[in-house]
């Protein structure tokens, strides 16, 4: 009888240790271990991450029926796509003390006013990352600011098989049409079609659309350019430099624009734990955890009580602290009207068979 009452006793504290789970949905490498382990012990609970590289990635999966998530960490203009569809749950914010800790600077964003149904994350610029050293001998170092250096063919062929984009539709779209002249959010079909024949005539010379693991192929020194964000640019730089490569990993802006991507916490409506949800986000708006997304994800960071703790070397570089006069040209990613998706899904899909 005890044996059967102690078996019981474990079965139950299974299920229940099962039930005091938070099912996280992000971007990969967002979160250090060293944080997840830590809200663990403060929550008692079982952190489980599932990880995207797109916004539209988590969008289609969530579209498609994907149950069982807590929390997603979608940029601006996929917050406003997820309220719209009516997948966000209202923020209880009497549960999160730590809201103060935000920079008012960026409360109110264009994606949710109020703030009723997000709260700011971290933000990333999406930039190139390249191998100095390799880019040196190509002859094609001065061309690292500019957009050119992946979509111009006289200067792209120069690094032929070593460069990397984005799988990312509007991030890729984004940057031909900057490269263009463009505003990143143009939405007109013939420019769209411009940017398109931008992106075909440069990508014989690409090695792949990656996502995934970008920062690995720039560590080891198989790509020599990478289209991608900020913070995965900011780790290859030092996984390189921790493992003694022989070159200098480097990343910055582009001289004729940027997007900045404003990723935000937001709660899903059929979260099964929303009590364990908001404990989440009040966690990482408490100063010394914001702060440890800076300082070892590269992270650039809403949160004004991290700042006193980030290292200030990190503050020092304009692709993560975006400098007073780059600002300016940094744009967010605004949401897309159905037609305009099916338009640049359609030119996606032909840029990816071509």
């Amino acid at each position: 009888m005890k044996k059967l009452l102690l078996s019981m006793s474990l079965l139950a504290s299974s299920m229940a240790f099962a039930a005091d789970e938070l099912h996280l949905y992000n971007w990969n490498n967002y979160l250090t271990e060293a944080t997840a382990k830590r809200f663990e012990q403060s929550c008692k609970c079982k952190l489980v991450q599932d990880y995207y590289g797109d916004n539209e990635e988590m969008l289609a999966k969530l579209a498609a029926g994907a149950k069982g998530y807590d929390i997603v960490v979608p940029t601006g203009f996929a917050v406003q796509t997820l309220i719209g569809q009516k997948g966000a749950a209202p923020l209880d914010k009497a549960q999160l003390s730590n809201l103060k800790n935000i920079n008012p600077g960026y409360m109110g964003g264009f994606f949710d006013k109020t703030n009723t149904y997000s709260v700011p994350y971290a933000f990333t610029t999406t930039v190139l990352g390249y191998n100095e050293t390799q880019l040196q001998k190509a002859g094609v170092l001065d061309k690292a600011n500019s957009w050119a250096l992946i979509f111009d063919p006289a200067v792209v062929s120069k690094i032929k098989g070593k460069v990397t984009v984005l799988d990312s539709q509007r991030e890729l779209m984004a940057a031909a049409l900057m490269y263009l002249g463009y505003p990143a959010n143009e939405t007109d079909p013939a420019k769209w079609k411009q940017a398109q024949q931008v992106i075909l005539k440069a990508k014989p010379y690409w090695a792949a659309f990656n996502n995934q693991s970008y920062i690995k192929e720039l560590t080891v020194g198989n790509a020599w350019v990478s289209l991608g964000y900020s913070n995965d640019l900011f780790q290859a730089q030092q996984d390189a430099l921790k493992a003694k490569r022989p070159f200098k990993l480097n990343f910055s802006l582009q001289q004729e624009g940027n997007t900045l991507s404003m990723d935000n916490l937001v709660i899903l409506k059929d979260a099964p734990r929303k009590d364990l949800a908001h404990k989440f986000i009040n966690f990482m708006l408490d100063g010394k955890n914001a702060a440890e997304l800076t300082n070892e994800v590269g992270a650039g960071n809403p949160n004004q009580a991290a700042m006193p703790n980030v290292k200030p070397e990190i503050t020092k570089l304009s692709a993560i602290f975006p400098s007073k006069e780059a600002l300016p040209k940094l744009q967010q990613l605004q949401d897309l009207n159905g037609k305009q998706r099916r338009e640049l899904n359609k030119l996606w899909s032909e840029i990816k068979l071509k």
